[in-house]
């Protein structure tokens, strides 16, 4: 081992010390929480990201909240009126981050949109594409409409 390495390694008591210190470095303030800016993320957060586009439930948002900023943001943000499309593009901003690609928070806020709209909601707050499936499954009749109750015949 090198003098230098030595020296590094001392500076620390741990890896979990240093890792804190790399993930503290810098800080955003969003919705009026200051946040640590993402410098790393699971591997498999990006498929969480994309699989919540038709989510509306607040615990999957807020677990992913929890990953990239911390205990207790999410409900901060809940509590400012945070919106989804506001919290997706924040997503979105953190995990770009986390991942060494930075963007801004335009650029994240269009990809957002973009991605709900191809998602069939068109960006709607709280319309997720699983609302507008219930109707185009339904049985249509021979004059066109929807099915009448059979009354469990």
């Amino acid at each position: 081992m090198t003098a230098q390495a030595v020296s590094e390694a001392a500076e620390y008591e741990s890896w979990d010390a240093f890792w804190r210190e790399v993930q503290s470095a810098q800080t955003e303030t969003i919705r009026g929480v200051e946040v640590p800016v993402p410098t790393d993320a699971p591997l498999n957060f990006e498929d969480r990201l994309r699989a919540l586009l038709g989510s509306s439930t607040l615990e999957d948002f807020e677990q992913l909240v929890r990953i990239l900023f911390g205990e207790g943001v999410f409900r901060q943000w809940y509590e400012a009126g945070m919106g989804r499309v506001e919290l997706l593009s924040v997503l979105l901003w953190g995990m770009s981050a986390a991942n060494g690609r930075r963007i801004g928070y335009k650029d994240a806020y269009q990809q957002v949109t973009k991605m709900l709209a191809k998602a069939g909601d068109g960006g709607q707050p709280g319309k997720g594409p699983a609302a507008g499936k219930k109707t185009a499954s339904r049985k249509k009749t021979a004059s066109g409409g929807p099915s009448k109750p059979t009354g469990g015949r």
